[in-house]
């Protein structure tokens, strides 16, 4: 009888011919004893008799009548045979296996250990019970191991072992345990299968992005069925911890994508992260805050440790059943090329992907263009068409005028162009075009490209007052500690306008104010406003506009005023949402307490997109208001008014749609002053044409300051 080879028991009788009572060990035909295990566990042979088997049903030691091999038959997990506590290994003695269902079989406590089919050794305690193998000894053994016949399964591998499992559960319930290793192992491949596959972007995850083959995995079984033992358990714990980071900067491309429409750059956003953390604190509050960071924390480290943990296991599976590995992975690999050379596809998903390959050649590219781009920017800051310019030669067709450069958050085309919107968006403007020409005002209007889109307004404004294509934290943070001039700059060098901020955003110290030229700032702390916040809008618009107005419009013998104003009220998320009042109600803004409580709750609407939809229809409705009524209101002949949006809102409003179009507007009272950009094209009203110019933000500058200097 072969040692590995399971052995029978003699159906009804002993070696001698006598038929054992249940509880009571057989004779030996040569003389061996058994004994029988008092609680159910292994019999075990006495020190020079051969070995027995513990019999399921009946708990009773059994003889072999040929001194053969006996092993365990028990579904209560174990199994021992007794060898020679004296002589070699195997010479007397006989090794005892456990069969699949059953626990490792061992050797009684004074003999060598029995080497299981894959290389490791059984042991038994002194009890008789089955006890785990030794996997240090079964690894050493299997890293010696130089012949043909070496074994490269783990103890753990071998089939039909049951390790005794926390506080021995596994030997009590080995069914169950059984059960929970497939369910384990099926678990860890669909994690694997999942982090190979998952596309980086929500709108791309689908059935049929799942259903295909990745020449990573393919390669990579390949591989770890090639490697030896020690190099491939590196391998293993390696490539899983590697797929767990890529899973989780699949993940962080998803959020990017939902709020800036583009993947998380691995050099210059991680400033973006704080700026994140902020708003959630601002929406939702401080409990709302740490709760969502401690669940992303707690989720990006689940996702590390389980895909390594994954991994080792899949790898150890793989090196347990060699030979169907080998086929399986070899099987992929043709249809996997075959696949690639057909064109087949899921729908309209290749079904052979490179995927992650793919994914991580265009990370690198874009770190290097990251880490190219200061160079770049350096040269493209160094040329200044009105740097030498004398400051009586600058602006010369707005002296005497107030002129407001006034951003409108997330004010984006798809608000003027989105059938879902449209209507509404364009019942106001045409109001406001009719109600500002009643007072006197015409009105002009374009395009022009943001360098951002869902987010990143001070990117927009610096764009835009710079000249420059500040599409990035780290672009803008060299034009703040240079010596650039911007639009604010160019008015102040004149020293024929004061110079004023006003920003109910910022709520903290902005030392990229003294950048911009300004004179003074307002931020939300000195606008007067003694009202709550709308989520993340720390003031009303239409407060906004009355509080500039108290603070420096309305004031009497004042000198001209350039101002830069940042309308909050249409930032994310959208609720609860201002409503317009009488100018003359506003007062300390207290009165906001209770239209804020009729509001919506910023946590009902997200759950709807169609909700979020209407609420930032709702915000730019309101923000346009604000702006056209206060024009009307306090504007007269000497206002100037340029007011345009910063970015287009989150996809979640845009339908996906990643076009970085915003409206654009001048108004004013003197005709001379639209007379200077009647060559541009630009649409009468506060609406642009579908087909009015679009230029780059970046070039709003200049083109302005060419059309109101001397030549203009």
């Amino acid at each position: 009888m072969s040692l590995f080879t399971r052995s029978r028991q003699q159906p009804d009788s002993t070696g001698d011919g006598a038929k054992p009572d249940d509880d009571a060990g057989g004779a030996e035909p040569d003389g061996g004893r058994t004994a029988a295990e008092s609680d159910g566990g292994a019999a075990e042979a006495a020190a020079d008799g051969p070995a027995t088997s513990a019999d399921s049903d009946k708990d009773t030691g059994e003889a072999e009548p040929d001194g053969g091999t006996a092993t365990g038959d028990s579904d209560s997990g174990t199994g021992v045979g007794a060898g020679n506590s004296g002589g070699d290994n195997g010479s007397d003695g006989a090794a005892a296996e456990a069969d699949s269902e059953s626990g490792t079989g061992t050797a009684g406590p004074d003999e060598k250990p029995a080497t299981d089919p894959d290389g490791g050794t059984g042991t038994a305690d002194s009890d008789g019970d089955a006890a785990a193998p030794d996997t240090a000894a079964g690894s050493a053994a299997r890293e010696e191991g130089d012949g043909p016949h070496a074994q490269e399964a783990s103890p753990d591998e071998a089939p039909g072992s049951v390790r005794a499992g926390w506080f021995g559960w596994r030997r009590r319930y080995p069914r169950t345990a059984r059960g929970v290793s497939i369910g384990t192992t099926v678990l860890a491949g669909a994690l694997v299968f999942f982090a190979l596959l998952v596309p980086n972007q929500m709108e791309k995850i689908e059935f049929a992005s799942f259903v295909r083959i990745p020449a990573e995995g393919v390669l990579l079984a390949g591989l770890l069925l090639a490697l030896p033992p020690r190099a491939r358990r590196i391998t293993a714990v390696v490539s899983g911890a590697f797929l767990g980071l890529v899973t989780i900067l699949k993940f962080v491309d998803m959020g990017f994508y939902q709020v800036l429409a583009r993947p998380f750059d691995l050099v210059l956003d991680w400033i973006l992260i704080e700026n994140a953390t902020d708003f959630l604190r601002e929406t939702f509050g401080r409990t709302g805050q740490v709760l969502a960071v401690v669940g992303v924390i707690v989720l990006f480290v689940a996702v590390l440790v389980l895909t390594t943990l994954a991994m080792v296991r899949l790898t150890n599976l793989m090196v347990s059943h060699r030979p169907v590995a080998a086929r399986t992975t070899l099987v992929l690999g043709t249809a996997w090329i075959t696949a690639m050379t057909l064109g087949v596809q899921v729908g309209s998903v290749p079904f052979a992907t490179k995927g992650n390959a793919e994914f991580l050649g265009n990370r690198v590219e874009q770190v290097r263009a990251g880490l190219k781009d200061a160079r770049v920017f350096q040269k493209q800051a160094a040329v200044d068409a009105f740097a030498k310019t004398p400051p009586d030669q600058l602006l010369t067709g707005l002296r005497g005028k107030d002129v407001l450069f006034t951003f409108i958050e997330s004010y984006g085309r798809v608000a003027i162009d989105d059938p879902a919107m449209a209507p509404q968006i364009d019942s106001v403007l045409k109001e406001g075009t009719s109600s500002l020409k009643a007072a006197g005002f015409e009105s002009r209007s374009g395009w022009l490209q943001s360098p951002v889109t869902g987010a990143g307004s001070w990117l927009a404004h610096s764009t835009f007052l710079s000249g420059l294509w500040i599409k990035n934290q780290q672009r803008y943070r060299s034009l703040t500690t240079s010596d650039r001039m911007t639009l604010t700059n160019y008015f102040g060098k004149t020293n024929a306008w004061r110079t004023v901020g006003v920003v109910p955003g910022v709520r903290r110290a902005w030392p990229e104010g003294k950048y911009f030229g300004l004179d003074h700032i307002y931020d939300s702390e000195h606008l007067g406003y003694h009202g709550p916040y709308f989520s993340w809008t720390p003031v009303p618009d239409q407060f906004s506009m009355e509080a500039f107005q108290r603070l420096e419009h309305g004031k009497k013998d004042r000198e001209p005023i350039m101002a830069e104003i940042i309308l909050a009220s249409s930032h994310n998320p959208w609720s609860p949402i201002a409503r317009m009042i009488d100018w003359e109600d506003l007062g300390d803004g207290s009165v906001f307490h209770q239209i804020k409580k009729e509001g919506t709750n910023p946590t009902e609407v997200w759950k709807d997109p169609e909700k979020v939809r209407t609420e930032y229809r709702h915000a730019i409705e309101y923000s346009l208001r604000s702006l056209t009524e206060w024009i009307e209101r306090y504007g007269d002949e000497d206002t100037v008014l340029v007011f345009l949006g910063d970015h287009q809102p989150v996809p979640t409003v845009t339908a996906g749609d990643t076009g970085k179009d915003v409206p654009i507007t001048i108004v004013a009272k003197d005709k001379k002053v639209l007379d200077r950009v009647a060559d541009w094209g630009w649409t009468d009203g506060l609406k642009p044409a579908e087909n009015a110019p679009r230029w780059g933000m970046d070039k709003f500058r200049d083109r302005f300051m060419t059309a109101y200097g001397p030549q203009g």
